[in-house]
């Protein structure tokens, strides 16, 4: 009898260790408009990986500017995988040694499995006719986006603006920094987040354009939540290429054993489904057979990548978004 309790003492513990394995949970730490994106993502990787593994997997979610989820990632927060907008917000986390630092190799696409642009949500009717960059930076306009301090969001607005400026004064640097600067003036709320944009705008009736990603812009416009509003959306004829990077956190990763679980879920965004799912919330994808099926639903827009005119992302966060770099500099003309 005795024999036959520590028998099935063993056997719940070796079983009570085993659910313990397939419950340890992943965490993802995200940009702040991806919620609705991963709140669909999530079940389907989760079912995925049941029928594949046969283990459950709770997934945890971190939403925030991403520059403030590299910095709380830096500070001890045991993230698995980030999946974030801005290249130098990971590229900060690999060199600290907390990511491999060819972590663009990967995954495809630079390990980027969908990408966006900037593009303006306006008023009912379009009052102050707003169609391009120029018209954000007139006088009587007033526009709400995201600190570029704290958002990659807002990094590429801040980016759009600059390589419109750039090829438009035929890379006069004097004449760009001035119309950046113009567009910096006329913000009215700098929230530290994109959805916080959205609130100020949309919620709190600030300003006369919100500038964020337009996979945002019309997820906002079409929602029912702010339909009422009868926003119009607004995709200027040139604006920025915004790709969306994804990376295993390997330090993490390899003191918890999630790294098979975590690559897995970073490789499943790639899937046919996934990039499918990924159009119906408005963002743009890679993948051949889902973007022709597509093709149609996205304004025809020419995107600039910041690599191939401003160089490096080193080079742009450098020169852009270092402590008292360009964009320090025309903050403080904003006062």
């Amino acid at each position: 009898m005795f024999k036959k309790i520590v028998l099935l003492a063993a056997t719940a513990a070796l079983l009570s260790g085993v659910a313990q394995a397939q419950e340890k949970p992943l965490l993802n730490a995200s940009f702040d408009v991806a919620r609705e994106t991963f709140a669909a993502i999530n079940p389907k990787f989760q079912a995925y990986w049941k029928k594949e593994t046969g283990q459950d997997l709770k997934i945890d979610q971190s939403f925030a500017g991403t520059s403030r989820q590299a910095q709380d990632i830096m500070q001890g927060k045991k993230v698995d995988v980030v999946t974030f907008n801005q290249v130098t917000d990971i590229d900060i986390l690999a060199k600290r040694g907390l990511v491999r630092k060819d972590w663009q190799k990967a995954f495809p696409n630079n390990s980027s499995p969908y990408y966006s642009t900037i593009a303006f949500l306006v008023r009912k009717g379009n009052p102050k006719n707003i169609h391009t960059w120029d018209d954000v930076v007139r006088s009587d306009v007033k526009v709400v986006f995201p600190n570029p301090k704290t958002s990659g969001n807002a990094r590429y607005t801040y980016l759009a603006a600059w390589l419109y400026a750039n090829e438009k004064y035929k890379g006069d640097e004097a004449k760009t920094k001035e119309f950046v600067g113009k567009l910096l003036h006329n913000v009215v709320n700098f929230p530290t987040g994109g959805r916080g944009a959205t609130v100020a705008f949309a919620q709190n009736n600030q300003g006369d354009a919100l500038l964020t990603f337009e996979s945002e812009v019309i997820n906002i416009a079409k929602s029912d939540e702010f339909k009422a509003g009868g926003y119009e959306i607004v995709v200027p004829p040139v604006s920025v290429l915004a790709e969306f990077p994804v990376a295993v956190v390997d330090k993490v990763v390899d003191e918890k054993g999630t790294r098979k679980v975590a690559t897995a879920y970073l490789n499943y965004e790639y899937s046919r489904e996934i990039q499918l799912l990924l159009t119906t919330f408005n963002y743009r994808v890679n993948h051949p057979d889902v973007a022709k099926v597509v093709a149609d639903k996205y304004p025809k827009v020419r995107l600039i990548d910041p690599t191939k005119v401003l160089g490096s992302w080193d080079d742009i966060q450098a020169t852009h978004f270092s402590s008292g770099g360009v964009l320090d500099q025309l903050l403080a003309k904003r006062h």
